[in-house]
């Protein structure tokens, strides 16, 4: 069997050239993925630049944490007390940059942390780092890198077995004559499933050995364009000596090799001598009981898994590991079920002429091509649709929500403002700060919130999405709150910590919709009193000169904009980070679908020969059919798209219901664009690969 598979994958080359090159790609980012993942985990401890020249550091008090749950940080550091400056400068020579919350001192460890006790931290070694500015940023975008490659592998893993297991089960459709004579020779059921899984055992040795070559090249490129994208510290580099991503990219490529094969195989043992000779020239039996079972069980899931998140956690649908993860249920749902959808797609499609009708009953009759060529369509044009569709559209939607809750002509940002009074306007300043409540009896949760030292004004000009209660209410021993919280009734109490870590009882003067998850608490400044002023909104009263009122808020120190223009800015369609990231995994799926679409192609027009032959006989032309077999691409890569476009409409409809049921704006944003752009390569390389061996089956 060994000799047999071996003289198979030479004389067969072409056939398994499509699945060597994409089981070579996916371990090779598998691969690049996993060393830079194990990078951005174990990446080397970056040296002190703030206090490098002194041996210990003091740093103010960073996080909180409430009876043994947290720790959570701090809207900003404490400073270093005055006294305790004073007891260090008692202990040796202290060093300080201006800033209150870190001073060096050169001094012995032991003795400093005797002489700070529980006041402040004591950092000595690397950790002297974490008084530096730029290491929770650092820490930020490794978090990020990881994220996108954690992402993007799980993607290249899901795309890669789609794209070899059709492959497989497309070649073995193909050589069905091939295991006919084999079972008229005496081979058994069992002899054709090991000789399909030897074939795939070789090539999946070949190709992910060709893989992890691949991932040595790439990786360091990986980190090149993650550090260029701001997605990694400048500092970010891939790591010596990581050997565990290339026996996992190995293993996982030879898996998917053999799991592809293997349920091409079970098909393939049930084929009798005399099936297999029909079956070779009539095309039926595609959509199997198991496969049309497994179909509409994935396809009950996805829609089950929609509709209870819907009515549990709508905000769980706007989440990017939810809706990262949750359209390949539904992709891979209609891929199995596409043969069923083929048939009256094709069908439903009014082309003219007689070429028209020749390419639709082709397209039609012949479901095993179409279907390989429409389900690589359909994976890159639902992912596309999905996930930039519900990144923008939850970008779009948070800037409609940040717009609307303000009536505010014009708005003035910056790091440290300086709040002042203008004639003929309303003025309210505001300053980011943060809260902490203790949930479910244990979990210490942090809520973003905004400090305002003038309750009136802020009520005059916010436009809150009030669902309890009254914003003018708010006061120094109140809060506002949204649904989120554990309680949210108003009147009610609620113990919290501050910005600062100081606890307070406050009553809940008003409830927010939950919205898009910006809604964060609103406090007074009295509660947050370390807190600077970044925001002052401003309306215009009947009569006020807009030329005079923005220049008078220019002595803020801040920039001033329109409302209009801040929101733009500060709420943009999707951030560079999160867009990068779904190119990349855009990128691995059109990459892949290229692969199958070219491979499919090359070996389905190429066993054409005698159905050409017997066009030309029947007196059509060599041009009429090679539009036939362009137009049969063209429509099987437009029935793909009609079911990507189906599987994005569903998520994105899904995506509307949960952004109304938080009562945020529904803005869904369909990227025409992208998707136009990936459908567009999908046809070139369809129509490329198959007019090629056409043309040259057509020659004689």
């Amino acid at each position: 069997m060994l000799t047999v598979a071996l003289s198979a994958l030479r004389t067969r080359w072409v056939s398994f050239a499509g699945s060597f090159v994409a089981l070579a790609l996916g371990v090779g980012l598998l691969a690049t993925m996993g060393l830079g993942l194990a990078s951005t985990v174990g990446a080397p401890e970056q040296p002190p630049r703030r206090f490098a020249a002194s041996p210990v550091v003091v740093a103010g008090t960073d996080t909180v944490t409430v009876d043994g749950a947290g720790p959570k940080k701090l809207d900003r550091p404490h400073p270093v007390d005055p006294g305790l400056l004073r007891d260090l400068q008692a202990l040796g020579a202290v060093t300080a940059d201006g800033t209150p919350d870190a001073v060096g001192i050169d001094a012995p460890a032991a003795a400093v942390r005797k002489t700070v006790g529980d006041r402040a931290r004591v950092l000595t070694g690397a950790d002297r780092r974490q008084a530096d500015p730029e290491a929770e940023r650092d820490a930020e975008a490794l978090t990020t890198a990881n994220a996108l490659l954690g992402t993007a592998g799980g993607v290249t893993a899901f795309v890669s077995v789609f794209v070899v297991a059709s492959t497989f089960a497309f070649a073995v459709a193909l050589r069905a004559r091939e295991f006919g004579l084999l079972r008229t020779t005496g081979a058994t059921p069992g002899q054709i499933r090991r000789l399909l899984l030897t074939e795939a055992a070789g090539v999946g040795v070949l190709a992910s050995a060709a893989g992890c070559a691949l991932g040595v090249w790439g990786a360091p490129r990986l980190a090149e364009v993650l550090v260029r994208g701001d997605a990694a510290p400048p500092w970010f580099a891939i790591g010596d000596g990581i050997v565990w991503p290339y026996w996992t990219a190995f293993s996982t490529g030879l898996l998917v090799a053999l799991c592809g094969a293997w349920a091409a195989s079970l098909r393939a043992g049930r084929i009798g001598p005399m099936a297999a000779l029909r079956e070779s020239d009539v095309d039926s039996g595609v959509l199997t009981p198991v496969r049309r079972i497994a179909g509409c069980a994935l396809l009950l899931t996805g829609a089950g898994l929609l509709v209870w998140t819907l009515a549990t956690d709508p905000s769980g649908l706007l989440k990017r590991k939810t809706y990262t993860t949750q359209p390949m249920v539904l992709i891979t749902a209609v891929a199995l079920l596409a043969p069923l959808l083929v048939r009256p797609l094709a069908r439903a499609l009014p082309l003219p002429g007689a070429t028209g009708l020749l390419v639709r009953e082709n397209t039609a009759a012949a479901l095993r091509r179409t279907a390989a060529v429409a389900a690589p369509v359909l994976v890159t044009v639902g992912l596309a649709g999905s996930l930039l569709g519900t990144a923008e559209t939850v970008t779009a939607a948070r800037a409609a929500e940040a717009r609307r809750q303000t009536s505010a002509h014009l708005v003035v940002t910056g790091e440290e403002l300086r709040p002042l009074r203008v004639a003929g306007a309303t003025v309210s300043a505001s300053a980011s700060t943060a809260v902490f409540v203790r949930e479910d009896g244990a979990a210490l949760i942090r809520s973003d919130a905004r400090a305002v030292p003038d309750p009136a004004a802020f009520a005059r000009v916010a436009r809150l999405p009030v669902v309890a209660g009254d914003p003018r209410d708010l006061d120094d021993s109140s809060i506002i709150v949204n649904e989120e919280w554990e309680r949210h009734t108003v009147g009610e109490r609620v113990t919290v910590r501050l910005g600062d870590g100081r606890p307070a009882s406050l009553r809940i003067a008003a409830v927010l919709a939950t919205g898009t998850g910006d809604n964060g608490a609103y406090i007074t400044a009295a509660n947050a009193t370390a807190a600077p002023i970044d925001r002052i909104d401003v309306r215009l009263g009947s009569g006020a000169d807009p030329a005079a009122v923005r220049e008078a808020l220019r002595a803020s120190g801040g920039e001033v904009r329109s409302a209009d223009s801040w929101a733009a800015a500060t709420h943009p369609r999707t951030s560079a980070r999160t867009r990068l990231g779904l190119l990349v995994v855009l990128g691995i799926a059109v990459l892949y679908t290229v692969i199958a679409l070219g491979n499919t192609l090359l070996m389905a027009t190429a066993v054409r020969s005698r159905e050409f032959g017997s066009l030309r006989a029947a007196g059509a032309t060599r041009a009429q059919i090679l539009r036939v077999v362009a137009g049969e691409s063209l429509l099987a890569v437009g029935i793909g798209a009609l079911l990507g476009a189906a599987v994005t409409a569903v998520n994105l409809a899904g995506l509307g219901a949960a952004l109304a049921s938080l009562s945020a704006p529904v803005t869904v944003t369909v990227p025409w664009g992208t998707a136009g752009a990936a459908v567009g390569v999908c046809a070139v390389v369809a129509v490329a690969a198959a007019l090629l061996p056409a043309w040259a089956a057509t020659r004689r």
